[in-house]
């Protein structure tokens, strides 16, 4: 039997196949249907599996919008437009996993990826939530919570929304503001820079009216193994089996403290009677 009062959320799977697998396997147990199930882009990016992971996520048949990374793909850039600095490493390392992914992915799942989105917008149970990727005009703008909550209650009025589901930073968090609030559920593609393997997403029960975030197990080492099989850069693979990231170069201070630190999982509950619907 279905949970239609569950509904998934998560970033990046960023070409990890196995870990896309777990996370399967997981809303499976939970009984969580497809169609509540939303990504926040970047489907593609610096582990081994482009294509199948693509073709995985197609499969599931659950909600995806665009990540810089689509958004490269699909108009045939020469780069993954991720907002790094020219000639930092992150930078660098893109020029080595950005023209595999280019090469591998199909015409069939370009086209796919020409027909998404860069945000939606949907209502639970009167919860109006505006999922996107990075910003709004910049989808790839990088949206931390250190970031000032001005640049985020401007797109949460832009959208005139209760919640923003955001993803693209690559660490989870949840914050309130105001009446409003901002989730960014993790990505699973990739560790989330403490120290540790596991990666992230978040569930909205609506019974609850909560938001929860979840960390995933997965074959790291698999997933390590088959980076270092295609030459993927050595950095990321090493980031994936010890969890911590090669640099901080997009990281604002407050985070860059946090490096190493472990995440715990956590919830946020929702007051209705307060939002704007």
């Amino acid at each position: 039997m279905e949970s239609s009062h569950l509904h998934l959320f998560f970033g990046g799977s960023y070409s990890n196949i196995h870990a896309l697998k777990a996370l399967k396997y997981e809303a499976g147990k939970l009984q969580i249907p497809a169609k509540n199930i939303y990504h926040t882009g970047d489907v593609v990016g610096y582990c081994a599996s482009p294509n199948e992971t693509v073709n995985a996520v197609r499969e599931w048949g659950i909600n995806v919008i665009a990540g810089n990374v689509e958004v490269q793909l699909s108009d045939g850039e020469e780069d993954c437009g991720c907002n790094f600095e020219e000639g930092s490493r992150c930078s660098n390392f893109s020029n080595l996993w950005y023209p595999f992914a280019k090469i591998q992915v199909s015409q069939a799942n370009i086209d796919w990826m020409k027909t998404l989105n860069n945000h939606q917008i949907i209502v639970i149970d009167g919860l109006r939530l505006g999922i996107i990727h990075g910003g709004i005009e910049n989808i790839s703008e990088f949206i931390f919570k250190s970031t000032p909550s001005s640049i985020k209650e401007k797109i949460i009025k832009k959208l005139n929304v209760d919640v923003i589901v955001a993803g693209h930073c690559g660490i989870p968090f949840m914050q309130q503001l105001g009446n409003a609030h901002w989730i960014n559920p993790g990505v699973i593609g990739m560790p989330a820079n403490d120290g540790t393997t596991k990666v992230w997403y978040t569930i909205y029960n609506s019974e609850t009216k909560t938001f929860s975030s979840h960390a995933l197990k997965y074959d790291f080492n698999k997933t390590s193994e088959e980076m270092v099989q295609k030459q993927l850069p050595m950095e990321y693979a090493k980031t994936i089996v010890d969890g911590i990231w090669d640099n901080c170069e997009i990281l604002p201070s407050e985070e860059t403290k946090m490096q190493g630190v472990e995440l715990k999982e956590e919830s946020i509950s929702i007051q209705l009677e307060k939002s704007r619907v």
